[in-house]
């Protein structure tokens, strides 16, 4: 008799994307996605050691002191983020039952975000469920979590960074992450609550981050099989209280906002977003793409933006260069919204003379001499 239906789902969406891991790790030859050339006898080549010794601290790792020629890792590294709820531990368990099977080594990573009383004894009891499955390396990381962009962005960033960290620690392919069908539903809702636009609307990306370092395996499933696949499996979960309480945007949306939405609407709005979700990465991948091409065009010999050049693009494309700009000027991607956009667009579209329109980030922008000058101040 096979596994449960749940446990069968969560399995099958986990060895996809370690076959996928597997496939970039030979393809590219270890981890990182560094190109490592070897010789008729597998060993890397000089030019190829000297390129890991350039590529910083997670490069040296691999290189011995001596001889000079590192070893190649027998089998990547997969990490789960795993906060003791019923996604991760759910995806905890897929991963080391898939490992298994797979030429793939796992390990489990918690963030202790210090938010609540307790939060170090809850760390330590996820490595040690994680530590049962036979992970290895499982640690728990603590983090302070600041107060920049509210509360649940800067748990969000400070969790982050920990992930990053920990994935270059151990020279980590990939990081599986347990965000499922219903978490990319409410992150579409709060992307059209901003008003940011069509890649707002294009929510949590199957792989995202340096080199598609973070996968996301469960969205295309819902919330409610991780959570039947820990109940047969008799896997205890954590329930965070922050998931319920109403001071959070996300809180109220998920237990207030989608059954809102469900009565007045029926069933399937979960799924609609979702679908809605991907139908619009699709869009905004190929206008970021016709964007990137553009800005090359409307530059001068000087590297300033053209405004002449700028009117004469569609205003998807436009704002999208505008975008661009000022963010590498060192605009906060995560707080710069669409009210920004449009008034630095007013610049090129509706100019009457206005002053200096001030952005996130102490950026500024300001049309000069038929330029657009943006820059910190």
């Amino acid at each position: 008799m096979g596994p449960h239906p749940a446990v069968a789902a969560i399995r099958l969406a986990v060895r996809r994307v370690l076959h996928d891991v597997l496939t970039e790790f030979h393809r590219h030859g270890g981890p990182g996605g560094l190109d490592r050339p070897a010789d008729e006898a597998g060993r890397p080549t000089p030019a190829a050691v000297s390129r890991y010794a350039e590529a910083g601290a997670a490069g040296r790792q691999l290189l011995p002191e001596r001889p000079a020629l590192p070893e190649r890792p027998a089998a990547p590294l997969v990490l789960v983020a795993c906060s003791g709820g019923a996604d991760s531990m759910a995806l905890a368990s897929a991963l080391a039952f898939e490992a298994r099977k797979l030429d793939v080594r796992a390990g489990g990573i918690t963030v202790d975000h210090n938010l609540q009383p307790g939060s170090g004894l809850r760390a330590a009891e996820v490595v040690t469920r994680l530590a049962a499955m036979d992970l290895d390396p499982v640690e728990a990381v603590a983090v302070h979590v600041g107060r920049e962009g509210g509360p649940e962005a800067a748990a969000r960033d400070a969790r982050y960074a920990a992930l990053d960290a920990a994935a270059e620690r151990h020279g980590a392919a990939a990081v599986l992450l347990g965000h499922t069908r219903d978490d990319q539903a409410e992150t579409v809702l709060l992307g059209l609550a901003r008003g940011s636009g069509i890649r707002s609307l294009s929510g949590m990306a199957a792989a995202s981050g340096p080199a598609g370092r973070y996968r996301r395996p469960f969205l295309q499933l819902d919330r409610q099989t991780a959570r039947k696949a820990c109940l047969v499996q008799s896997i205890p979960v954590w329930d965070d209280p922050h998931n319920i309480d109403p001071a959070y945007t996300r809180s109220r949306l998920r237990h207030e906002g989608l059954p809102a939405l469900e009565k007045a609407l029926g069933k399937g709005v979960v799924e609609a977003l979702a679908r809605t979700a991907q139908l619009s990465r699709d869009d905004a991948d190929a206008l970021d793409t016709w964007a990137a091409e553009a800005e090359l065009a409307v530059r001068d010999d000087a590297g300033a933006l053209e405004c002449a050049k700028l009117y004469v693009l569609p205003p998807a494309v436009r704002r999208r260069v505008l975008r661009r700009a000022v963010i590498e000027a060192g605009a906060p991607a995560g707080s710069l919204f669409a009210r920004h956009l449009e008034e630095v667009d007013r610049l090129i579209t509706g100019w009457r003379g206005q002053g200096a329109i001030n952005l996130p980030g102490r950026v500024e922008a300001r049309r000069q001499g038929g330029r657009l000058v943006i820059r910190q101040s």
